[in-house]
């Protein structure tokens, strides 16, 4: 059965996952991140015509030495947080290392801003690293990490490591909902929903066929309260329908996550379901000392 978690659900399910592993030592946790924009760490910066980068000043403000890294963001990720919660250092990005970088015996992250579940997802930032390409590229890690410790110890690292995954937000902010994008145009939101959620039960599949078994899966936030979709609306509000597609993706991937959870042997896999909390902050943000937002439209 999938686990529904808020917020700070994704740290907590991240301790639960850690607790179960047969690691001795936090040094011997070993973390996987996939995802987009939230989880990027800066893969982008290493691909010479992204149009997704995030390198310039006010980006890492509040990070450590205050200078951009590559996230998108003015601090820490979210997994940042999480692996400090852990008492590991952060899994620094996949092409920052060399093939026969040792780090890639303590965790990398794949993620890459702009990207989706669906390849085309994106296409207008040139460059960036697809969920595919994100899978592709862990596929290349197994086989380093097999040439470097034997099979047999490279399948019990991945088997035991924790994989965090957080993508699916730009497959509707920069693709479905995009009106001049064809997917927009062909499918109705059910069809795009199902074409989502089947794609993304062949990629969770070949995780766990590279190895993968303690998966967090990590939900869409309030989607329709993003600036790209509040300007639609005619005093700058959330947009009520584009949340309640939102919702139901994140009822079929919770779905998807018990059903795999059912299907592939002795996996644990996770759903993280922080929408409510998000929303909560939104629509309450005096509860969280910040001014009054607007009510939804």
């Amino acid at each position: 059965m999938a686990i529904a978690l808020q917020l700070p659900g994704l740290a907590f399910a991240a301790l639960i996952l850690a607790a179960a592993t047969s690691a001795s030592s936090a040094d011997a946790l070993v973390t996987f991140v996939f995802g987009d924009s939230l989880t990027e760490v800066g893969n982008n910066n290493y691909m010479q015509y992204s149009l997704a980068k995030s390198n310039y000043p006010w980006y890492g403000v509040d990070y450590a030495g205050g200078q951009a890294t590559g996230r998108f963001t003015n601090g820490r990720t979210i997994g940042d947080i999480i692996s400090e919660k852990l008492g590991i250092s952060s899994p620094p990005p996949y092409l920052s290392l060399s093939q026969n970088d040792d780090a890639l015996l303590k965790g990398v992250n794949y993620a890459s801003g702009g990207a989706g579940i669906l390849n085309d997802t994106g296409l207008y930032f040139i460059q960036r690293l697809s969920f595919d390409d994100q899978i592709n590229n862990f596929a290349t890690t197994t086989q380093k990490i097999k040439s470097k410790i034997g099979e047999v110890a490279a399948n019990k690292l991945c088997n035991e490591a924790t994989y965090f995954i957080g993508i699916g937000s730009n497959d509707y902010v920069n693709n479905f909902l995009q009106p001049f994008l064809q997917d927009g145009q062909q499918y109705t939101h059910d069809e795009f929903m199902e074409l989502l959620i089947s794609t993304f039960d062949l990629q969770l599949s070949r995780l766990y066929q590279l190895g993968a078994r303690k998966m967090i899966i990590h939900d869409l936030g309030p989607l329709g309260c993003i600036p790209s979709q509040r300007v639609k609306s005619k005093k700058g509000q959330c947009l009520t329908r584009v949340n309640q597609w939102i919702q139901e993706f994140n009822y079929k991937a919770q779905n998807l996550v018990a059903s795999l959870n059912g299907r592939l042997p002795n996996a644990k896999l996770i759903f993280a379901d922080t929408y409510p909390a998000v929303l909560d902050l939104i629509d309450n943000p005096t509860t969280y000392g910040k001014p009054k937002s607007l009510n939804s439209e």
